[in-house]
């Protein structure tokens, strides 16, 4: 049944009256759609006189019929159970909240005067029908998301399934029965299917965090963390049982945060998975970490390194001794980094030990410890133990207190080659941070050999990748921050064309794909060596090493952003701290 107005009033006039189409204008376009008969709103499209949105909008007030926009709703598994997908991709449209004590589902519909759909989806979910406008790209949209990519379809099944298992697990007492009903529950499939998206979504992460009325599942891919699914809280305690027991924790213990540990196997991919729980007001938080069991190192191009930065970095990892740090904050991929550097050096002529929290990333051939601060392991102790296992190559997860920095400097003064991590904003900054933690200034310009620093960035999606010219208040900011790079670089001459994604079923509508790292490596050289014993401040060491050379990050991620790599508003969001 098609759409009617029910007002005399059209859609012309409701956008001027909100200022849309100028006074002048009106009659124009009533007049074009009497002569060529075409519909209005294309007239008004073609003009550029209101978007799609203020359409809908305009469209809504003249039926009377609310609005709404659908864009980061959140809809429950078991309200899309309501309306089957093909449902929804026929008549356009997509429910999103069951009201239990009205018996009411709201229903966004692109054609929400259509009668006989609306007593179908009665019919179907066996509630009354709430209809709300919305436009047919929003809807289709929010489809797309909500139930092809998302876990609807196969945790609703299982949910279905769980019917009554809550309540036997009330009725047994008995832990070690508790264990056995909760392998065989429908809740199972619940986290396997949570894992098995993780993988094919390239997802880092999973969390799953109780809220008061409903559970929520977030994946994080490419740094961003995006909301995927939404359960029951009846399940909740369920859910965190069965990792807790994948993962050889104590199910019975709610109080402390745990960790553990388990692999998932996908067709011929296996991935580890590291588990943390952590106790709040409204129940258990799990965190799952994704660690792909079989993942080669990428090589240091791949990760971003280029030009003087790489010879630099190349260089300074084959020297027989020295220290060589990567800085950033948590998830800047500074473990990546030294990961794909300990791969390239590991050979059977060398002989490697890592202390790390956790191991994240196995190595053939390299002898990786894992602290246990419990039983008396910590950085320091490792690392002092490390000196009597004639090591060549140590690497110290992370720089943490005057012990660990003491014992990482006589280490590289006595002939070994150090690498650790710190969290600091970047490469000139870790240098008065080290001497914070009770570095002798002489003895540390005398063993680092390079500080490198460094941020994680999205890649702009190539299937949907479009450029466009930037504006001039950009061509500015560009060329101020690239200076004299900007007059060698090609690209920054006459117009400059930068590029984005326009967002394609490929990268799920982000327009990004993938990530890739911006750096900064800082040689210390002689001049930097003199600086820090004069113990000069970060700003100066950093201005000393761009004088000779040093391409920072913020220059790094703009020369990217101008060759099509990612974007300035990504190198933006993770570099200005």
């Amino acid at each position: 049944m098609p759409m009617t107005e029910t007002s005399e009033k059209g859609l012309e006039d409701i956008l001027f009256e909100e200022g849309k189409i100028p006074s002048d204008k009106l009659s124009l376009v009533k007049l074009e759609t009497i002569n060529t008969g075409r519909p209005i709103e294309q007239i008004i499209l073609e003009h550029g006189f209101a978007n799609e949105q203020d359409l809908v909008q305009a469209r809504a007030q003249l039926l009377g019929i609310p609005y709404t926009t659908i864009k980061d709703k959140a809809i429950t598994s078991e309200v899309l159970g309501m309306v089957p997908e093909p449902v929804a991709r026929r008549y356009i449209l997509i429910p999103l909240e069951y009201k239990k004590d009205e018996n009411a589902i709201s229903v966004a519909m692109a054609d929400p005067l259509d009668l006989q759909v609306i007593e179908f989806i009665e019919r179907k979910a066996k509630a009354r029908v709430k209809p709300y406008l919305a436009s047919a790209s929003e809807i289709n949209d929010a489809i797309e998301d909500q139930y092809k990519r998302s876990l609807t379809t196969e945790v609703t099944a299982a949910l279905e399934e769980t019917t009554g298992m809550v309540e036997a697990q009330e009725a047994i007492a008995d832990l070690g029965k508790l264990e056995e009903v909760i392998k065989e529950a429908p809740v199972a499939k619940i986290v396997s299917t949570l894992l098995e998206y993780a993988m094919k979504s390239r997802a880092t992460d999973i969390h799953i965090e109780p809220w008061e009325d409903r559970t929520k599942v977030r994946y994080r891919v490419d740094g961003i963390l995006h909301e995927r699914v939404v359960l029951p809280k009846k399940i909740h305690e369920s859910l965190v049982s069965r990792i807790k027991i994948l993962s050889n924790l104590k199910i019975d213990e709610k109080r402390l945060p745990q960790d553990g540990r388990f692999t998932f196997k996908l067709g011929d991919k296996m991935v580890d998975l590291r588990i943390a729980t952590l106790p709040t007001v409204l129940g258990e938080k799990i965190v799952m970490r994704l660690l792909p069991k079989a993942a080669a190192a990428p090589t240091l191009p791949e990760l971003g390194l280029r030009g003087a930065a790489l010879k630099v970095l190349q260089d300074n990892i084959v020297r027989p001794h020295g220290i060589i740090i990567v800085c950033g904050p948590t998830g800047s991929g500074k473990t990546t980094t030294l990961f794909s550097v300990l791969s390239k050096i590991n050979s059977t002529r060398i002989n490697i030990l890592t202390l790390e929290d956790p191991v994240e990333y196995q190595i053939p051939g390299v002898n990786q410890v894992q602290i246990n601060p419990t039983a008396g392991l910590t950085f320091a102790t490792g690392l002092r133990s490390f000196l009597r296992h004639d090591p060549n190559v140590i690497m110290v997860g992370e720089i943490r207190d005057q012990e660990t920095t003491d014992l990482a400097i006589q280490a590289a003064l006595t002939g070994h080659l150090v690498f650790s991590t710190l969290h600091t904003n970047d490469a000139a900054g870790s240098i008065p941070r080290l001497i914070d933690l009770g570095a002798e200034t002489f003895l540390l310009a005398s063993s680092l050999n390079s500080l490198v620093g460094q941020r994680v960035v999205r890649r702009i999606c190539d299937d949907c990748k479009t450029s466009y010219t930037a504006p001039e208040s950009v061509v500015t900011d560009i060329k101020e921050v690239l200076g004299k790079l900007s007059e060698k670089d090609t690209k920054v001459k006459g117009k400059i064309k930068l590029y984005k994604g326009k967002g394609c079923s490929t990268c799920g509508d982000s327009g990004y794909l993938g990530r890739i790292a911006i750096f900064e490596v800082l040689p210390v050289s002689e001049k930097i060596g003199r600086l820090v014993l004069e113990r000069a401040s970060a700003d100066n060491i950093a201005k000393a090493a761009a004088e000779a050379g040093m391409v920072t990050m913020l220059e790094d991620g703009y020369l990217k952003a101008l060759e099509g790599i990612t974007t300035l508003e990504e190198v933006l969001r993770v570099s200005m701290d």
